[in-house]
């Protein structure tokens, strides 16, 4: 007895990438075995991902890592029948089938929902799709980027007047939406102890940007009045709105009960004869005198550095945040309550899943696998001979 919550699970993860690799990777957080399954000889192109042009310079392949730790690693061509056989013979054993195959692949593999649900039928089948499983957009490849980010309208809400849009970071839509790949399968896990049935688990990454971006969506859906973006200088609303302490510093402010967060800043910037200007008495006002308040900001916040400002915030109970660099972001000590960090064995640190049960312990971290280490192994369990699993494994 391990302890986990999911032990005894069998997992396969037959995917590339991040998206659903992310959700094989939280169920052997807590317990799962998950059996990676990667095309020979290179593997899932996601291990060469921080190599790319951009990407923070690493020997390490740490992206892969993030998503990939405790698995392992079999390495199967499936356009030979004997390694496609083998698959089929470990779904057989296995309780949840994680793929991000666009169906045009799972269909000439033989891998769709109703096939493998014929081989097992207590199989959950959980997949991942760029726009969902109808449409003439069902069949198209579609990175988070694409179909996430840039689909569901965040890119062109992330960006000021007279900027250009920026592009996302990488795993940006791809993490939220495996969570949301996690989450069903856990939904259709506790199904099946009713029932007995596999079911399909279904999330997309259009879906999950849409979600994101909902607040401006429904507003859309609902006909609402888009006003024009704005600027720093001139924001839609000044108590919204990022500045520079004296030692440059950026902070954000986020004021959102205009009433008391108001009145609160004014007395902290000893501001009680701009309380009652008529300019500055309301939301609307604020956000029509936008650039006049906005300059009165920037020339006070410029008065002192970041941690005065800091002791300030707390002291009249306002809502900021620093606006610290990935690198600054990474050494927040706050992670380490916040319960975000874990230790690999070469005793480096990772990223933990972002979802934490009191009582539920999680697996130790551990490295990716090579490609392809654990292939011999996961068929022998299966019966197959040496002469089987060469004939598998053959190039």
């Amino acid at each position: 007895m391990t302890g986990h919550i999911l032990s005894g699970l069998r997992v396969i993860d037959c995917a590339t990438y991040i998206a659903a690799p992310t959700a094989a990777m939280m169920l052997g957080d807590f317990g799962a075995e998950v059996i990676k399954i990667e095309r020979p000889p290179h593997g899932d192109p996601y291990r060469y991902l921080h190599l790319s042009p951009g990407a923070p310079n690493h020997d390490t392949p740490y992206m892969f890592q993030l998503d990939n730790r405790n698995k392992k690693s079999v390495a199967l061509d499936l356009t030979s029948p004997a390694a496609l056989q083998a698959l089929l013979d470990l779904v057989k054993t296995a309780d949840i089938f994680v793929t991000n195959y666009q169906p045009q692949h799972l269909k000439k593999f033989g891998l769709e929902y109703e096939t493998l649900k014929a081989l097992n039928p207590r199989l959950i089948y959980a997949s991942v799709t760029g726009f969902g499983t109808g449409g003439e957009d069902a069949e198209k490849p579609g990175y988070d980027t694409a179909a996430y980010y840039a689909r569901s309208g965040l890119m062109d809400a992330l960006y000021n007047s007279g900027n250009e849009p920026v592009l996302s970071p990488a795993g940006i839509g791809d993490h939220p939406t495996g969570v949301s790949l996690f989450a069903g399968i856990l939904l259709a896990l506790m199904e099946r102890e009713r029932s007995g049935n596999g079911h399909w688990v279904k999330s997309n990454l259009l879906h999950n940007g849409i979600w994101s971006n909902g607040c401006l969506v429904q507003g859309a859906l609902v006909g609402a009045q888009f006003i024009p973006r704005g600027r720093r200088a001139a924001p839609r609303n000044p108590l919204v709105n990022h500045y520079l302490a004296k030692d440059g510093k950026r902070f954000l402010l986020v004021l959102l009960e205009p009433v008391r967060d108001w009145a609160n800043l004014c007395r902290m910037l000893n501001w009680e004869h701009w309380q009652g200007d008529e300019r500055f008495l309301t939301a609307p006002a604020r956000g029509k005198n936008a650039a006049a308040l906005t300059a009165l900001l920037d020339e006070a916040f410029a008065g002192h550095e970041i941690a005065y400002w800091a002791g300030e915030f707390a002291k009249y109970d306002l809502i900021w945040s620093t606006v610290p660099t990935t690198e600054e972001a990474a050494a927040d000590p706050q992670l380490e309550h916040a319960g975000v960090l874990g230790s690999l064995p070469d005793g480096s640190r990772t990223i933990q899943s972002p979802v934490h049960v009191e009582g539920l312990a999680k697996t130790v971290p551990g490295l990716y696998p090579q490609m392809g280490e654990h292939t011999a192994e996961m068929l022998a369990e299966l019966g197959y001979t040496a002469g089987q699993i060469a004939a598998v494994t053959k190039s």
